[in-house]
């Protein structure tokens, strides 16, 4: 009997090698069967030797399946078919295999049981600036490598292309016995891998890292984080899965917003690995080499802090979407890079696979009106409790019970059902099971299955999903609407102040009820219709409602903030210290006022006392400098300053990149702000010094977003203060 299936890989030739766990927890590679398969709109004319095609039940219009003995054959017809045939195969080929045989990888493995392994290298620059591994005088000083919790540190003996060479050479060794499911990294993709290719390439070193003696393949790639798009290098390791942790913290932060950077430092402080006040090694860029020829055992214990905190990290990430692929036929790699409407793709297709169901095209979605998002009221409130209709939208598509239209196998509802039956089961589990191993292993698999379900009200309202329904996707927002609505009526009649409303919750403040939440929430309760579940999502002391979908909520421990105007990444340093101490000021918990801050600014700016790295605004780049230049050399606009300010770089950052940048004095035509960019790595306050009149009018313009709430010793003159500071 097969172990869990720890890897797997489909090669160029069409042979699946996979990696089952074998007992005692080792690894044992195999050689599987597989057919490639497509649907089809039409039955082709001339079906060739190797190829069978079978017409398929039901309605739609891929209303055939092909199969292909082996790849070459596949490739072979469905090159010959062309561009005009209409044909539809899932991909990768990995995913075909596991939908196929209706198999997962990882199956019955414990994620404790999943063989981790964390990378981190560090490297010279002699020449300076940013570290470039096409310059032949750059080096790899260091392979990390961390398994287990035990380091492998691999060290280069000698500045020389012999030293490097045998480094990567080790480092390829290494990696092949040390045989991990998985490889993790902070920016691996943009940094740590991709300048190993670099080097290996210069010394003819070939990156056999993945597993059955394979190659590690590159290719260019693009990630999206809400409505932003990253380029890099993509990096599939045979076998194996590749997870950069920088990646998942941005998609982590997309709805809570809290993060201010996405480093690896500022991550493992957020995320509670290492504590601000810890004796964790920092080293500057400039410092490592120098450190690594005097220094090396402080040059050593920076690299396993970095080690260390990239395992923190993957330790909290990583499981979501290991249970995903347990749930999807998908690979972890997969799962982690792309979005959930393709993964739910996947699911209905292994249905329709297996029950040879004619496929739909994917559906057209015309616009329809969205979900319930209201503030009620601005200013500063107490006795604030927080109500959420648990899983709302997938909790009326189920009391709808209606699949979508072109479902004509009817498994979009059974399948919700099922994974609701799921998360019941785990979510139960993780509060009640006796281990805390299992406690946590059930709780990462609740946490998937709650994203998941929650997902499929989304998918509906996809453009490309293969079975939306956009008029099943309104009714849903229609009815949550009007749910939503009647709660916030039950809630006023009870005495309590609505403060901000939307498909994730309701906030209010009540005195009354405020030590007996479970007393009024069975008082709401039977505004909801049968089968929808109201639960009372905790209290908190005080709430600074800003704008819709913009508050802060203390509950008497901690701050948490929601929403960009509150937390900008890209805000100035000395603008969030200012809206940082504005909240803790109105909602109780530092008596100092901003006020006081800014009267100091006011008088250390126009003698320019105050350091330019609390003014640099940070952006990341919308799109590559290069592609920018070519645009405006071609006459194109707008201009944009944090592009402008990259374009001064010696080493030019990447689409998705951050770059901080101030502005210079203004000149004689030079009084625009893209003009007057200058990147914070090249400032000079001789030469080009930041201007205190623009960063004095920011300071101005945040006075009249929030001195309301300070009172009207904040506001310019002839304004009033307004809303309510208080309940």
């Amino acid at each position: 009997m097969a172990g869990a299936l720890c890897g797997l890989w489909v090669d160029a030739a069409g042979r699946v090698l996979c990696t089952h766990e074998t007992v005692g927890g080792g690894r044992e590679e195999r050689v599987a069967a597989w057919r490639p398969f497509a649907w089809l709109r039409v039955k082709p004319s001339v079906i060739p030797s190797g190829i069978t095609v079978e017409e398929l039940k039901g309605e739609g219009p891929f209303r055939f399946l092909a199969h292909g003995e082996s790849l070459e054959v596949f490739d072979e017809f469905s090159s010959a078919l062309g561009k005009e045939a209409a044909f539809d195969t899932p991909r990768p080929w990995e995913s075909q295999f596991l939908l196929q045989r209706r198999e997962r990888l990882y199956a019955d493995l414990p994620f404790g049981r999943l063989r981790r392994c964390q990378l981190d290298i560090e490297v010279a620059s002699p020449g300076g600036g940013f570290p470039d591994a096409a310059r032949v005088g750059d080096r790899v000083l260091a392979v990390g490598l961390r398994q287990d919790g035990i380091n492998h540190v691999l060290l280069l003996s000698s500045a020389d292309d012999a030293a490097e060479k045998k480094l990567m050479e080790e480092f390829g060794d290494t990696l092949r016995r040390l045989d991990p499911d998985v490889i993790e990294g902070h920016n691996l993709f943009k940094f740590d891998l991709d300048y190993l290719r670099q080097r290996c390439r210069r010394h003819k070193v070939p990156c056999v890292w993945g597993r059955h003696g394979a190659k590690a393949v590159f290719r260019p790639s693009r990630f999206k984080v809400a409505e932003r798009w990253l380029d890099f290098t993509r990096c599939d390791v045979p076998g194996r899965a590749v997870i950069d942790t920088y990646l998942l913290v941005q998609q982590h932060d997309v709805t809570a917003r809290e993060m201010t950077g996405y480093g690896l430092k500022d991550a493992a402080i957020y995320f509670g690995i290492t504590d601000e006040t810890s004796e964790r090694t920092y080293l500057a860029g400039e410092e490592i080499q120098r450190a690594f020829q005097e220094d090396p055992a402080r040059f050593r214990a920076y690299l396993e802090d970095d080690l260390r905190e990239t395992a923190g990290l993957a330790d909290q990430l990583l499981p979501t979407y290991f249970e995903q692929a347990r749930t999807f036929p998908t690979l972890l790699q997969e799962a982690a890079l792309r979005g959930v409407t393709s993964k739910i793709d996947l699911l209905f297709l292994e249905e329709y696979y297996h029950a040879r169901q004619a496929c739909p095209a994917p559906a057209e979605v015309a616009p329809f009106e969205g979900g319930f998002t209201r503030s009620f009221r601005e200013g500063v409130f107490r006795h604030v409790l927080h109500f959420d209709v648990a899983s709302l939208y997938p909790s009326l598509l189920l009391h709808i019970g209606r699949n979508p239209r072109q479902d004509t196998l009817g498994v979009f509802i059974p399948l919700l059902r099922r994974l609701r039956e799921y998360r019941l089961r785990y979510k139960h589990l993780a509060r009640t099971a006796a281990d805390p191993a299992e406690r946590a292993e059930a709780h990462a698999r609740q946490t998937s299955f709650k994203i998941l379900i929650n997902s499929f009200y989304g998918y509906l309202g996809f453009p490309g999903a293969r079975f939306g329904d956009g008029e099943l996707a309104a009714e849903v927002t229609r009815r949550g609407r009007e749910l939503l609505q009647a709660l916030i009526d039950a809630f006023t009649r009870e005495g309590c102040v609505p403060l901000e409303a939307d498909t994730d919750g309701i906030y209010l403040a009540s005195e009354k009820h405020h030590q007996e939440p479970e007393f009024l929430l069975h008082r709401v309760a039977n505004a909801l219709p049968e089968g929808i579940e109201l639960e009372y999502d905790g209290r908190y002391q005080a709430m600074f409602c800003y704008k819709a979908k913009n508050y802060a909520l203390y509950d008497g421990e901690r701050i948490t903030l929601r929403g960009s105007a509150l937390r900008s990444r890209g805000i100035e340093p000395f603008l969030k210290r200012l809206t940082d101490e504005l909240i803790r000021h109105l909602l109780g918990v530092s008596p100092v006022s901003p006020l006081d801050t800014i009267a100091d600014f006011r008088r250390r700016l126009p003698r320019r006392e105050v350091p330019v790295s609390e003014l640099a605004r940070g952006e990341s780049l919308s799109q590559s400098p290069e592609s920018y230049e070519r645009l405006m050399a071609e006459g194109g606009k707008p201009r944009r300053a944090a592009l402008e300010a990259a374009l001064q770089l010696p080493a030019r950052p990447r689409m998705g990149e951050r770059v901080r940048y101030y502005l210079t004095a203004k000149a004689k035509g030079r009084t625009a702000d893209w003009q007057r960019a200058r990147a914070l790595a090249l400032h000079d306050p001789e030469q080009f010094p930041y201007d205190p009149d623009h960063y004095l009018g920011k300071i101005d313009d945040w006075l009249e977003r929030y001195g309301v709430f300070l009172g009207a010793a904040a506001l310019p003159q002839g304004e009033s203060a307004q809303g309510e500071l208080a309940f």
